[in-house]
């Protein structure tokens, strides 16, 4: 089997024009390739513990359920800042009120497909204006958004939805609790630092929290109406995609996310015949998160690799009875699509032409409408 496809390899890099090839050799250098960075081991190692400890408790309490309900709200702990400790407890306690309106949000309105991606589509064009305007540093509106989305795909029942935001509440307290203490003993260490807030212009702001809604809320819809289970993988892959920051890295996060997921499909499917059982699944589930959030500043694909896996035992690991065959090609399949809208999504907001089109519009709009307004 190998044979063929090496020929066909050959064959296909051998009819590539210059540019072409010179493209392919870019991307797949980037595969591998490991950029340098400041950052400390402690945020990984952070991260691991705020979302695997309420995964332990639940298990020690014996409703590992409840663990995974609340240990997707420690994600809030990466939106830590390096300033001082007052500054730092006020962004995590925003952040985790802005977590559980996405949650409630979304799971509320999870009993039809139509309203559920409309009103996701609404909820992103706010959180990236508000993002955009706080000028908050990256992960900036993904996890808010995917949050969201998880929760606006979950099965609709009003009579749990008190117990599962309450279990976000508190799995938003443990790692508020966690970051509090961490951060009295890190600013002892290491003086704080004052970041410069980076805001875009208003204009441009609200132009791509529109791509943004509205390629959300197509994300959503194709996430029903294409895929069996679980759709929120649809908008989720067409988030992380759209979090370039040009359309080159648009285009290189959408290639890299789909080669990363093949081979991370592939190591997942590696953990899932090994059929662990719940506690080593949880211990997995914190190594996976350590070696994520070390990798996802250095390499993108490299995270992908171990983030296909993570995501699949936070989603999957409390459904019994998981066929490894038919999970890793529906985790595919829904990945591909969702890194495909992101990826036709980041050219609508990073074509300059376009942008500059829709932005002096709504200036030439905004003169007017104050002209109008204005008493003579």
């Amino acid at each position: 089997m190998l044979l063929p496809v090496s020929r066909s390899l050959y064959y296909f890099g051998n009819h590539m024009e210059p540019g072409e090839q010179h493209w392919l050799n870019r991307e797949l250098h980037s595969l591998v390739q490991l950029k340098e960075t400041e950052r400390l081991w402690h945020i990984p190692l952070l991260a691991s513990l705020c979302v695997g400890l309420p995964i332990l408790i639940g298990f020690y309490l014996g409703h590992p359920e409840f663990g995974l309900g609340a240990c997707i709200s420690g994600f809030v702990i990466l939106y830590l800042p390096p300033t001082s400790v007052t500054h730092r407890m006020i962004t995590l306690i925003g952040a985790s009120y802005g977590f559980l309106i996405a949650f409630t949000l979304g799971i509320a309105t999870s009993f039809h497909p139509v309203v559920s991606a409309v009103s996701l589509g609404v909820f992103a064009f706010i959180v990236h204006w508000v993002t955009n305007y706080l000028g908050m540093r990256p992960p900036g509106n993904f996890f808010f958004l995917m949050i969201a989305a998880i929760a606006g795909c979950m099965p609709f029942d009003l009579n749990t939805i008190p117990l599962r935001v309450g279990l976000m509440a508190l799995g938003s307290m443990l790692a508020c609790t966690l970051g509090f203490f961490y951060s009295l003993y890190i600013t002892r260490k290491y003086p704080p630092v004052t970041e410069p807030v980076k805001r875009k212009s208003r204009y441009t702001s609200i132009f791509e929290s529109v791509i943004l809604g509205v390629f959300m809320a197509i994300s959503v819809l194709a996430g029903h109406f294409m895929t069996e289970n679980n759709p929120y993988w649809v908008p989720v892959s067409c988030m992380a995609v759209m979090q370039g920051v040009g359309l080159q890295h648009v285009w290189q996060r959408s290639f890299q996310r789909i080669v990363g997921t093949i081979i991370g499909l592939g190591l997942a499917w590696v953990l899932l015949k090994l059929e662990m059982n719940m506690l080593q699944t949880f211990i997995s589930i914190m190594l996976l998160q350590f070696i994520m959030e070390m990798l996802i500043v250095r390499n993108y694909a490299l995270a992908v690799i171990v983030m296909t896996p993570l995501t699949i035992f936070l989603a999957e690991s409390h459904t019994p009875a998981i066929d490894p065959d038919i999970l890793v090609f529906a985790r595919l399949k829904d990945i591909v699509i969702g890194s495909l809208i992101g990826a036709v999504a980041g050219w609508f907001v990073y074509h300059e032409k376009l942008r500059y089109k829709a932005v002096r519009q709504m200036r030439k709009t905004s003169v007017a409408i104050g002209r109008k307004i204005r008493p003579h």
